[in-house]
């Protein structure tokens, strides 16, 4: 048996689940509908599957491009908006802004989000929402870089922690969260041989003002392509977006595996109603696969896969 085979259910097997995205991104398991939502950026809506019915609806459209969520612990969707340049809450469909500025200027196209324990919104801020036709409104670099924000729930601001990665995309806590993982995929539009295509990881240190991160170091770099979103088990493997498929990496660095997908794929998840199913939002659409693994943020909450 493989270090893959391991980490995937007894007779796993990916199947497409739902199809007819133009880009799909953002996937996100919604417990208390058990459904999936997921982006389609260029389609400008938000899509939903339910595993129970096997049908794929529209949950809402003209979304001004929204791009990467995440569930936060109090059971409310923060998403990131393109067209709005900002991160914004979804409360069972009535979405107001959480942070839109810092420094007195707008975000860039904030790309995707997760949320620590203590509550604090961590996304970044690369610059495509602005600058690449079909992914948000053109518009300028207000603050003339692309950085990796966290939000305070407490003070309610916004503060850089990350301002050394081009261009910040996908990003996932360690299981633990003293480390937070970032990918920066600044080779997108370049020429072969120009930009990154890879993974950093940063050690997280309490101050007395927030959080600093600091030893930053590249993990991995996914060969002929770009680590566009990802997420971290309950093991602290990262799974990966490539452009074949996911790709498994140890904390170290160390490759466990590819899982092949048919088409190019943009972000994942881990959900279901045992929290042991895969979600891939590949380029038109949403393939699963059932997992011996949990994401790291729901380690602890059930038994083990049914």
């Amino acid at each position: 048996m493989t270090v893959l085979d391991s980490l995937l259910a007894p007779d796993a097997t990916l199947t497409r689940v739902a199809t007819g995205a133009t880009w799909s991104e953002g996937p996100c398991w919604i417990p208390s509908d058990e459904t999936l939502r997921w982006s389609d950026i260029h389609g400008n809506r938000i899509l939903q599957y339910s595993p129970f019915t096997g049908k794929t609806s529209t949950y809402r459209t003209e979304v001004q491009f929204t791009n990467g969520r995440t569930l936060h612990p109090s059971g409310y969707v923060v998403q990131c908006s393109h067209g709005n340049r900002r991160v914004e809450i979804d409360d069972a469909g009535s979405v107001r802004a959480l942070v839109e500025s810092w420094s007195g200027g707008r975000f860039n196209s904030p790309n995707d989000v997760v949320v620590a324990s203590d509550h604090a919104v961590w996304f970044t801020d690369p610059h495509y929402g602005i600058t690449v036709e079909g992914e948000g409104h053109p518009g300028r670099m207000e603050y003339g870089a692309c950085y990796v924000f966290r939000w305070d729930p407490n003070t309610r601001e916004a503060t850089p922690v990350i301002t050394d990665i081009e261009e910040p995309n996908g990003l996932a806590f360690s299981p633990d969260e003293s480390v937070l993982y970032v990918s920066d995929t600044s080779a997108v539009r370049r020429p072969p041989g120009v930009g990154n295509h890879h993974v950093r990881a940063y050690d997280l240190n309490p101050t007395a003002t927030g959080v600093e991160c600091i030893n930053g170091r590249t993990v991995f770099e996914i060969p002929d392509g770009i680590p566009d979103g990802f997420r971290v088990d309950e093991q602290g493997n990262i799974w990966s977006s490539g452009p074949d498929g996911v790709y498994i990496y140890a904390p170290n660095g160390t490759a466990l595996g590819l899982l092949p997908v048919p088409e190019l794929v943009g972000n994942l998840c881990f959900g279901g109603s045992d929290e042991y199913d895969l979600f891939i939002a590949a380029t038109s659409s949403i393939y699963h696969i059932r997992t011996s693994v949990r994401d790291a943020g729901m380690a602890g909450r059930s038994d083990g896969p049914q």
